[in-house]
């Protein structure tokens, strides 16, 4: 991931727990991408899509709307956006809704789940860049 373009992505951190919300940037910025945009709800992550980004992290326990509602939303409008849909929830249905309605990925909080946005973004890259040659 050291390829200039990489670092250029635009993430959307939406969550309304402070802690992961900053976890999630801190991680970002370790792997030294300095363009991220926190949101605490569903609803100003979507007013601020006009900012463009490259790749959203959704929770799903969310209010005024959960995460699969905010998914549904944006991708009726910007459909080319890779969301990830990172929650607690271990429910086998929320994950069969979030890839059934978009979501790139579905990610568990816990343990391994900066390893796994870590992941899901060099795919999403190497996606991106087949696409561009």
């Amino acid at each position: 991931m050291e390829r200039t373009s990489t670092k250029k992505l635009k993430f959307f951190i939406v969550d309304d727990d402070p802690f992961c919300r900053n976890l999630y940037h801190q991680h970002l910025v370790n792997l030294g991408f300095k363009n991220s945009i926190l949101f605490e709800n569903g609803k100003d992550c979507i007013d601020g899509l006009h900012m463009a980004p490259d790749i959203i992290f959704l929770d799903y326990d969310m209010k005024p709307m959960n995460g699969i509602e905010v998914l549904k939303k944006i991708k009726q409008s910007c459909p080319d956006i890779h969301l990830l849909i990172i929650s607690s929830h271990k429910d086998k249905q929320l994950v069969v809704d979030a890839l059934k309605n978009g979501a790139e990925e579905f990610i568990p909080k816990g343990d391994n789940d900066l390893d796994m946005i870590s992941k899901v973004i060099r795919k999403i890259d190497c996606k991106r860049k087949r696409i561009q040659n």
